[in-house]
């Protein structure tokens, strides 16, 4: 009897085992609409002929260089260019949610960035991060980042889907400056700032599509309770002002985000303060 009760508790236990395994096999779909939906599991992606083992150096999640799996984004949207007012919103099981221009993704030069959608096998798991855990199963990767001006924040991990959307600043005019703002102004050049890096896990106004982090101007902006120090040490290094165990908001560096580019995200930020619509 007490060997039968152990046969059947080990015989459920690897049943569990077995089922979650398919269950993760399963949950590993990408969705791609990019004028017409597909579906695409981690065993298809993994056998496309494009599939490459591609070598990234200064990953940015990693922090080193790294290897992948991968497929040419680009092959893999099966577009060469994106119509216009449009760009490619990329999405993720977390709530982050970033956006690819037609110029980041297809390029005004000889010399780009190159875009790749790394692919992580349920035989070869990738490391964990530490403070985020499992990044799979896919992730875009880039190669010569610099040579696009690629930001830290497009390199999202744990993608779910790509589709093509109206640009941000066609669908959320709540994030927009007032006409009669200089163009030269650090206000504007902070709005670049926060809709490449910022609104990809914050919302602002209600404007955005991410769910990772709060509203950044209702019903209280940073401004309103940060003094300029302190919102700039947090920018830079969350922990340095306020920790808990699951908080998510990573630090940025000046490789993530340069002093004059800090100082016009605050800039924006102040501005947007007095216009929460």
């Amino acid at each position: 009897m007490i060997f039968r009760r152990a046969f059947a508790s080990a015989f459920a236990l690897a049943l569990a085992i077995l089922m979650l395994a398919c269950g993760f096999a399963m949950a590993a779909t990408l969705a791609i609409n990019v004028g017409g939906e597909r579906s695409l599991t981690t065993e298809q992606l993994l056998a496309r002929p494009d599939a490459a083992i591609i070598r990234v150096p200064n990953d940015v999640t990693f922090h080193r260089t790294m290897t992948y799996r991968a497929v040419p984004l680009r092959a893999l949207l099966g577009i060469t260019e994106m119509p216009a007012g449009k760009e490619l919103q990329v999405s993720a099981t977390d709530g982050f949610v970033t956006h690819f221009s037609a110029k980041l993704l297809f390029g005004d030069g000889r010399k780009r960035a190159e875009p790749w959608l790394a692919i992580e096998s349920p035989d070869e798991p990738w490391p964990q991060v530490p403070g985020t855990g499992d990044i799979g199963p896919f992730y875009v990767v880039w190669i010569d980042p610099a040579a696009s001006g690629v930001s830290s924040e497009q390199w999202p991990f744990k993608v779910d889907a790509f589709h093509i959307a109206p640009t941000l600043a066609a669908r959320f005019p709540q994030i927009a400056v007032d006409k009669s703002v200089p163009a030269n102004s650090l206000v504007r050049r902070g709005k670049t700032v926060f809709a490449t890096q910022c609104i990809v896990c914050h919302k602002l106004n209600g404007a955005g599509d991410a769910s990772v982090g709060p509203d950044l101007n209702r019903p209280h902006n940073p401004t309103d309770y940060f003094q300029p120090w302190a919102l700039k040490a947090y920018i830079r290094d969350p922990k340095s002002i306020r920790a808990w165990p699951d908080m998510k908001m990573p630090g940025f560096d000046r490789k993530a985000i340069s002093d004059s580019d800090l100082d016009a995200l605050i800039a924006y930020l102040g501005y947007m303060a007095k216009r929460k619509k």
